[in-house]
């Protein structure tokens, strides 16, 4: 056989052959090899893991090269213009909005930094569902954002391709892509009996094969021709997929293939068998009924199967019966199976059987850019649409096959074109309506509202999972991006049969997620479905409805609107009848979800506004509008009542449905479209009936009548008030709010800005987030409309971000402007827009504020009226509310109770009745026409008020009232009236006279019944439309009524003599709030200063209403005066019953018992301020310290300490010892420091290195090595100091304790099981008084006072006494403690001490635990302690006095307990620094050393640790006079090593030079305490036999230019030796008490030798002073010296440049300092996001970055545990001794680790607005905040981490 011996054979070989034969003309032979080849190595039945069927392909397709070269090849010919790399999730992106045509545009990175995007309105994101680069697509993108590869179209001058490159790919390609097809046939399994796992192995056996696909299709354009060839060929798939006869294994899976087609279509062919016998059938009119229009429809039948409708029975009892409807649409390929052509449309059918595997997807887009393959792919796609919502729907894993399906479709759909062809030719909108309504069928009920048993109306359950995990999304999220095209969006608006086919399905929302009003008990379960329904909303209705609003914008498109706004109609009145309405919604029930009531509201708003359509030719007729009415009216009223908590029962998540109703991204699509409707109904039905409504709607009907007493049959006494006010609010919104009713868009923008800031200072992102998107979308720009930049720099200022030393960060704010707050404030737009109800009192409070700095009103302001824009002449009507008797009526009426002080009335009633009369006063109705009906006398309100007009209903008198009041009211008590003549009425033709009858009267009194008058009203609008009023019979409100125990008292009429007017009624109550008795005089009009009037409080308001009255009418004018002429004070109405004294005093007493509680807060506040500012004060250096311990208390008898758990005050003693609060923690701040004064840079390139190696902690490491190589190893712990990395801090907040009293306290926080930020088990606590984070307490050693005074006494003795002294105090042995509390106390405290700091930074010693180990440590901490204060003083002592750092400091305390520790150790006298300090050895024979290595020489050692090993072993209190010997004698070898390490640094010639020139000094009297004398001596002590100098001297040579003067050597000289002064004067500092004195940093030096006692006295400044004047030598100075330089000579093993090395110390380090980061974020971003980790070699998923040393580190990442400990926090440990800072690079914040816990600090990076871009969700750029750095930085060097940050939690290990 043939085949069997090529298989043998080379492949490579094989290949060129075939290839050479099959490009001959008679290629028979060549295609028949080939063939038999391909079926034996491309065999279905072999397992797919074999890639040996894979290898034959490469070799084959190359024909007989390199796969690579053939690659290469390829590529050269490569004529693609476009980028189309495509990405999958978590990619980072970018979006130009400047540049994309379609709002989903995005770039790669590379093709974004190559385009240039200066100043555009760019960003950053992480892609969430995968993508693919736009560039290079003029149909997505301008062509002026192409980057520079992509603008020039290098694609299109490539020369074409020669045809026998890809012979061979045509050829293979084909029987390739069948072998994967027919391996997916075999493979799949349908999964109801599979596991999601058998998929996934198939697909992981296939993933080289599809990769190989991928891999072509990167090869560029030739090779994506040669592939779209084959998939879209029919005619080879006609060959190939059915497989030859006679195989009998391509038959088989060719049946499996047909098997899996047939369930393909939308209604699965079992489901059609079943269609014929189904027993559901639920007739519904809302979706059916719709869809009947379109043609027959088939019975309905039960969800895939009766078995499944039983298992939802059977979950649980109460669900509610689903209902199926039946569907049927012009296109029945839609519900059919699917049938392929081509190669193409069977894999794309397997990609989705799958549920859309990454490989296959990727693939399948990168073969995009190929323009053939686009049109046929999106032709596929859509053909599979419905089957790919029907798998969709099945899938278990649907979040990931959503964002599979998007990043497919979002390709297809947002290129104008493509999406236009597909809607022509595949009907692609039908499709997706179809596909949509089947969807939503699912998971449809029937609806409650209403009439409850005879509803017809069906609504989608919003609990059901395809709306609970918006399912729907993908399908949605496609729709709206097809309708953003013009061309798109036409088809769909002239299409009638779909629009209403679209009308059926908002109308399943309609009515959704019904809430009944919970009367006795709360509710069991919290149902949290409102998100689902407020997302389906605002997704499926609301965003297609403004994609279709975009095209109707002008008057050509006038048709359009005509015709939703007719469906709109036609469907909502199928809806009223369905739900059985009538007039009267049902009680207590409300749903937030009117989505046709909103589109018919939103048309209607764009028809008036940009297409000049006349707003009555689209309104129904009167009876409609009523019922349109009824249900967002009925929304309003249920925010108010479930503000006032009337539907508390209902739980929680009713308050959250109130609050998304209004919020940001909502409010337009629901609130305002509602608000908005009611604004066209109020405009034109009868006021009158509206008004009613309303008040009925609110249930304060029964509120509204003079009596002072009433009862309401709905509402309890407390929520009376906040019903009345959400009333009167609500009136004031609807007449005021001018959104949709004349505001330009730009003019809407503002006011919501200014809405916004005015209840808070927001960030930029906060506004953007806040304004709602819909009249004035942020992105893209519309012509002629101003921008949201221009528009905030008019309205605010910017704040930019300031610090606290407090550590809080603040961000960047916008604040409004002044003339904002004067002029634009608009407390009736911030109502309507708060989420919160504290955010309107915070706005009034920002108000106030501003009022009171400005100086215009001082007091409380009322909220201040605003002018309106004028109304656009369509709603005109809407004036008439505030010009109709009814409101009217109601108005009179308040006034008069709240100047009567009746129940329930507020500030805030009144505020809003005087914002309706000021509304009133200001739109006045234009035609003066009387009525145009005839004044009825039955009409029992015409009798109150003559007209309609408010401004002569102001002054008209009411006389009498008849009420009806409860029996027990005052009110009944009176006698009748006086019979005296009056005049009843002060008009036509009532105005009959009283006489002495009491009847008379009754009929007189005005009686006012609101509901009365609503119903008279319907009738008379129903008659009026000709309808056949059926009069519903309505149970009678009484029977309603729930009768408590105690019956209500009977209501009998009363009749109540009022004789007020509203103006009358105004002028007392202007009385009444100015509590003056004549406070407007009878002339105050004329001396009226308007400008005032704009801000103030209610006294203000009026006086604004009445000036305004009297300007627009004479009558009113002298109305006033009269009134204020005859003005006598009101007697105030008696208070008759105890009940309404009460209700007064309550009020009354609430504001005192408020006052009460100001005041207490605020004395509570400034007593906590004094407070802190002593105790706390955690970072001003001001305030000196609390408590600056040792200071200057040592001078009293006996120190007092007070415990601030006890409060007791007592000295600390023996057996109950006092102790600091403070925190221990290991640093290594100080090894990280430079010799450099710059910081390190962060690289951010593969070319930048930073180098640890010139860090003090690892120069100090190399020293001790070193040593450690040459001498023995005790001695070598003895001359240095470790605690450079790992050293223990220890600071205070200067509170102390007892320490029993702090064990006490530890068990009460063990106890206490709140989770505290801390852990009680390590010892952890806050400080009881200043709540500080403290980890161990410090014993205080009891005071010794007595000793005090010798100790300080100065000294005449001379230094060889005091040297011998020191000898002798040495030599005593240190007395064993005696055990006692104290010293228990301190051995605990040394115990904490050591487990702060990891074992390694403690054990340096060659057999580590040895007590040489432990001293070297103890003595080190008092070093690190010192140094670290030292670093916070800034390096120097040169600004004295105590530091901020000082304060914080408990140097005493801890020399105390490190002291009592090391008398422990004694050093043995033989070995004693001390003498070698200070005597000239006898030269001792070698008595047996020789063997051992030899002591460190003295000019090796380093002198602090010597002073500090000195004073902490002898005995203590040490005399101040022992003190400064030892730093005498310190200061000398001090000083020689200053010389020795001079001398290294001159060239040979310098050398010899000043060996001379000093030589000659050393005759002088003053010899020893000339530097020349002594560097000469130690020049030529160094340089003999075995000299340090031998190194080779050219080196030096080429270092040194300068040339060295005395000046130049003396100054260095002092530089060397300062650290050490430094050091000396801090210790005798803590130590003594002694004052540091500031001084100039060129004086530091003199300074410190005089405060230390190296220098008699201050020198004059005319002197210079030399450091060599400081020297006092105990003996002989060259004879000491001459023994240090032997010590370094004699040393035999040692070479000479190592010598050089420990000779050269430098003791002088830069301060710490963090990275110096870049200025602008990207670099790091781009850099290092997808850097890989040089421990795992992998990118991480969540790379940081260390701050101190700039390791690169992957966060929470597994791949580099270790012993389950993540790599952030190993590096911690390793870095910063457990304290890390790192920089998350992904998320652009710093988190803090501080051992086993960490916190968030925030960012150092902000964007242009001054604020933080956590997570880089916005992607805007950053900068480095230089400020913010500073901060970070200074708590790192002062250790105040857990200190300023608050917010700290465990880490587990797990970073």
């Amino acid at each position: 056989m043939m085949a069997a011996s090529l298989l043998r054979r080379d492949k490579k070989a094989t290949a060129a052959h075939l290839k050479a034969d099959l490009n001959r003309t008679d290629n028979s032979s060549g295609l028949r090899q080939l063939q038999e080849l391909l079926d034996a190595v491309l065999n279905p039945e072999k397992p797919a893991a074999d890639t040996e069927a894979l290898d034959w392909c490469k070799c084959l397709i190359a024909g007989g090269e390199g796969f690579e070269e053939f690659c290469k090849t390829v590529r050269s010919y490569d004529n693609a213009t476009l980028c189309g790399l495509v990405w999958t999730a978590n990619f980072v992106a970018y979006r130009c909005r400047t540049c994309g045509i379609s709002p989903c545009m995005s770039l790669c990175a590379e093709c974004f930094n190559n385009g240039d995007h200066t100043g555009h309105d760019f960003n950053m994101f992480r892609s969430q569902a995968g993508g693919a680069c736009d560039c290079g697509d003029s149909n997505v993108m301008r062509e002026s954002g192409f980057c520079r590869r992509h603008r020039l179209r290098t694609g299109e001058n490539v020369p074409s391709i020669p045809r026998d490159l890809l012979l061979m790919s045509e050829m293979v390609l084909p029987r390739f892509i069948l072998c994967i097809i027919q391996y997916l046939r075999d493979g799949y399994i349908e999964p109801d009996t599979s596991t999601e796992r058998d998929l996934q192995k198939v697909l992981q056996q296939l993933e080289p094969q599809i990769s190989f696909l991928e891999e072509l299709t990167k090869m560029g354009g030739a090779m994506r021709t040669v592939l779209t060839k084959i998939l879209t060929n029919q005619q080879t798939f006609k060959e190939l997929s059915m497989g030859q006869e006679e195989n009998l294994y391509a038959k088989k899976n060719y049946d499996k293939y047909l098997s899996a087609l047939k369930n393909s279509g939308l209604v699965s062919v079992e489901e059609k068998a079943q269609g014929a016998n189904a027993d559901v059938t639920v007739g519904a009119e809302g979706g059916a009924g719709a869809m009947v229009l379109l043609g027959s429809t088939a019975p309905a039948s039960p969800d895939e199967s009766n078995k499944e409708e039983d298992q939802d029975a059977g979950q649980s009892v109460g669900q509610r019966k689903r209902v199926k409807l039946s569907s049927s649409t012009k296109d029945p390929c839609i519900i059919e199976s699917l049938k392929h052509k081509c190669f193409l449309e069977e894999l794309l059918f397997w990609t989705i059987k799958y549920e859309f595997p990454q490989k296959m997807v990727t693939f399948l887009l990168n073969m995009l850019p190929d323009q053939d393959y686009k049109i046929t792919f999106t032709k596929t796609f859509v053909q599979h649409y419905a089957f790919i919502m029907k798998t969709l729907m099945k899938s278990h894993e649907s979040d990931t096959m959503s964002n599979r399906i998007v990043h497919i479709s979002v390709q297809l759909f947002s290129n104008e074109e493509l999406a236009r062809h597909v809607t022509e030719e595949c009907q692609l909108l039908d499709i997706m309506v179809t596909v949509l309504l089947y969807m939503m069928e699912s998971c449809l009920i029937k609806s409650e509202l209403q009439d409850e048993e005879n509803s017809r109306h069906v609504v989608v359950n919003c609990s059901e999972a395809l709306l609970k995990n918006n399912t729907y999304w993908p399908l949605v999220s496609d729709f709206i991006n097809i309708l953003s095209h013009q061309s798109v969006a036409k088809k769909f608006l002239e299409d009638h049969s779909l629009l209403m086919l679209w009308m059926s399905f908002v109308s399943f929302f309609q009515g959704m997620n019904l809430n009944k009003r919970e009367l006795n008990e709360h509710v069991e379960f919290e149902s949290q479905t409102y998100y689902a329904a407020f997302a389906a909303e605002l997704e499926a209705c609301a965003q297609p409805m403004w994609g279709l609003l975009t095209h109707c914008k002008v008057k050509e498109t006038q048709e359009y609107t005509k015709t939703v706004v007719r469906y709109c109609l036609e469907t909502l009145q199928i809806w009223f009848d369905a739900i059985g309405f009538i007039d009267e919604p049902a009680p207590n029930q409300v749903t937030f979800h009117l989505p046709l009531h909103r589109y018919y509201a939103m048309f209607l708003s764009k028809a008036v506004k940009c297409q000049g359509l006349d707003l009555d030719s689209l309104l129904p007729d009167q009876e409609m509008l009523m019922k349109i009415m009824v249900h967002p009216l009925q929304i309003q009223a249920c925010l108010s009542e479930i503000h006032s908590n009337m539907w508390v029962r209902n739980g929680l998540q009713i308050k959250g449905q109130a609050m998304t109703y209004v919020q940001s991204h909502f409010c337009n699509s629901m609130i305002d479209p509602d608000i908005y409707l009611l604004q066209v109904c109020a405009s034109r039905l009868d006021p009158d009936y509206f008004i009613s409504s309303v008040f009925e709607r609110f249930k304060v009907v029964d509120l509204l009548t003079m009596a002072s007493q009433h009862q309401n049959a709905v509402l309890d006494s407390e929520q009376e008030r906040p019903m009345l006010e959400g009333a009167l609010t609500f009136l004031v919104i609807l007449t005021s709010l001018r959104i949709h009713l004349g505001m330009t868009d730009d003019e809407i923008l503002r006011a919501e800005m200014v809405s916004q800031l005015c209840m808070n200072d927001r960030t930029h992102s906060a506004l953007l987030d806040l304004i709602p998107e819909n009249p004035n979308p942020k992105s893209g720009i519309v012509p002629g409309s101003c921008s949201f930049e221009e528009m905030l720099s008019a309205v605010a200022d910017f704040k930019a971000p300031v610090f606290e030393p407090g550590g809080s960060m603040q961000q960047g704010m916008y604040t409004p402007k002044a003339e904002v707050w004067e002029k634009e404030f608009d407390p009736i737009m911030v109502v309507l827009r708060t989420v919160y109800r504290r955010d309107v009192q915070s706005a009034m409070d920002r108000y106030s504020a501003f009022l009171k700095q400005c100086g215009i009103h001082t007091g409380n302001p009322w909220p201040p009226y605003k002018e309106r824009t004028p109304l656009h002449p369509c709603y005109k009507g809407l004036i008439k509310l505030l010009h109709c008797k009814t409101l009217h009526i109601v108005i009179f009426t308040l006034l008069y109770k709240i100047w009567m002080d009746h129940q329930n009335m507020s500030e805030h009633v009144l505020c809003m009745v005087l914002y309706l009369i000021e509304l009133g006063l200001d739109n006045q109705v234009q035609d003066n026409t009387v009525d145009e009906e005839p004044c009825i006398e039955e009409h029992c309100h015409d009798s109150w008020f003559p007209g309609t007009n408010l401004l002569s209903n102001l002054h008209h008198v009411i006389n009498f009232v008849r009420v009806r009041v409860p029996e027990t009211a005052p009110e009944v008590k009176r006698e009748a009236p006086p019979s005296t003549s009056t005049e009843a009425s002060s008009y036509g033709q009532n105005s009959r006279r009283l006489t002495g009858n009491w009847r008379e009267n009754l009929r007189e009194a005005q009686v006012f019944s609101l509901v009365a008058e609503r119903r008279r009203k319907f009738q008379e609008i129903i008659n009026r439309s000709n309808t056949e009023a059926t009069q519903v019979v309505r149970p009678k409100s009484s029977s309603t009524r729930w009768v408590p125990p105690g019956t209500p008292p009977q209501l009998v009429t009363e009749i109540l003599e009022i004789r007020e007017s509203m103006l009358s009624l105004l002028i007392k109550l202007h009385q009444k709030l100015s509590s003056k008795q004549n406070s407007l005089s009878a002339s105050w009009l004329e001396d009226m200063d308007t400008s005032r009037h704009a801000h103030g409080d209610g006294i203000t308001a009026i006086e604004r209403i009445l000036t305004k009255a009297a300007t627009r009418s004479c009558q009113i004018k002298r109305s006033i005066q009269d009134i204020c002429g005859k003005v006598c004070p009101p007697v105030p109405p008696k208070k008759n019953s105890p009940t309404d004294k009460k209700t007064m005093d309550k009020e009354e007493r609430r504001q005192r018992a408020r006052e009460r509680q100001q005041k207490l807060l605020a004395e509570f506040a400034s007593r906590q301020k004094s407070f802190m500012e002593t105790a706390m004060d955690v970072e001003s250096p001001e305030t000196e310290a609390a408590m600056d311990l040792g200071a200057s208390e040592v001078m009293e008898s006996e120190v007092l300490y007070d415990c601030v758990i006890c409060g007791q005050s007592g000295p600390s003693t023996e057996d109950r010892p006092t102790g600091l609060v403070v925190l221990l923690q290991a640093s290594s701040v100080l090894g990280h420091r430079c010799k450099s004064k710059e910081a390190k840079k962060l690289p951010t390139s593969d070319e930048e290195h930073i180098y640890a190696a010139d860090t003090c902690g690892v120069a100090h490491d190399v020293r001790l090595t070193l040593m450690q190589r040459f001498f023995k190893d005790s001695s070598c712990l003895q001359s240095v100091s470790i605690g450079w990395d790992g050293g223990v801090y220890v600071q205070t907040c200067g509170h102390t304790l007892h320490i029993d009293c702090h064990k006490s306290y530890m068990e009460s926080l063990r106890n206490d099981q709140v989770l505290q930020g801390f852990s009680v088990d390590k010892g952890e606590f806050t400080c009881p008084l200043c709540r500080q984070f403290a980890n161990s307490v410090l014993p205080c050693r009891p005071g010794r006072g007595t000793e005090a005074g010798t100790w300080h006494t100065p000294t005449n003795k001379k230094t060889c006494v005091l040297v011998k002294e020191v000898e002798d105090l040495q030599e005593k042995l240190g007395l064993f403690p005696t055990e006692s509390n104290l010293s228990k106390e301190m051995e605990f405290v040394i115990k904490d001490i050591k487990n702060t700091t990891q074992k390694k930074y403690m054990d340096y010693g060659k057999n580590p635990g040895s007590p040489d180990n432990d001293f070297l440590f103890m003595y080190s901490v008092a070093r690190t302690n010192l140094e670290l204060e030292l670093v916070h003083r800034g390096g120097n002592l040169c600004s004295g006095g105590a530091s901020a750092a000082a304060k914080r400091s408990c140097l005493n305390q801890l020399f105390h307990v490190l002291a009592m520790h090391m008398r422990l150790y004694s050093i043995d006298s033989a070995y004693n620094p001390w003498t070698k300090l200070t005597q000239v050895a006898q030269s001792r024979e070698a008595d047996g050393f020789d063997e051992e290595r030899p002591e460190v020489p003295m000019l090796f050692r380093d002198v602090p640790s010597l002073l500090i090993i000195f004073v902490l072993t002898m005995p203590q209190p040490l005399r101040k006079e022992h003190f400064t010997c030892v730093v005498k004698m310190l200061y000398n070898l001090q000083f020689t090593q200053a010389l020795a390490a001079q001398s290294s640094k001159f060239s040979p010639e310098e050398r010899h030079a000043w060996s001379t020139a000093g030589a000659l000094k050393k005759n002088t009297a003053n010899a020893e305490k000339s530097f020349e004398a002594l560097l000469s001596h130690v020049i030529s002590d160094l340089s003999t036999d075995k000299s340090v100098y031998k190194v080779n001297a050219e080196e030096t040579s080429m270092l040194i230019s300068s040339v060295w003067s005395p000046q130049s050597i003396e100054f260095s000289l002092q530089q060397f030796c300062l650290p050490f002064l430094r050091l000396s004067c801090l210790l005798q500092h803590h130590l003594y008490g002694d004052n540091l004195t500031g001084c100039l940093e060129e004086e530091e030096f003199s300074s410190l030798a005089v405060c230390l006692g190296l220098l008699p006295s201050a020198p004059q400044p005319s002197n210079v002073v030399h450091s060599a004047s400081c020297l006092q030598w105990p003996v002989g100075a060259f004879d000491l010296v001459t023994q240090w330089c032997a010590e370094v000579t004699g040393l035999s093993q040692m070479q000479a440049e190592q010598s050089l090395t420990l000779l050269v110390q430098d003791p002088e380090w830069a301060a710490p300092r963090l990275l110096q980061l870049p200025d602008n974020y990207n670099i790091i971003f781009q850099y290092y996001h997808r850097k890989a980790c040089t421990a795992c070699k992998k990118v991480p998923k969540d790379p940081a970055l260390c701050l101190v040393c700039g390791a690169f580190v992957c966060l929470k990442g597994v791949c580099c545990k270790q012993q389950g400990t993540c790599e952030c926090v190993l590096h911690s440990q390793h870095c910063g001794a457990a304290t890390g800072i790192f920089l998350l690079i992904n998320a652009s914040v710093i988190i803090i680790i501080r051992g086993h816990r960490f916190c968030l600090w925030g960012s150092v990076y902000l964007d242009a607005h001054g604020e933080e871009d956590r997570d880089l969700r916005r992607g805007k750029p950053l900068f480095l905040c230089e400020e913010r750095y500073r901060v970070l930085e200074q708590q790192w060097v002062s250790h105040t981490f857990d200190h300023i940050n608050k917010r700290w939690g465990p880490h587990y290990n797990g970073l």
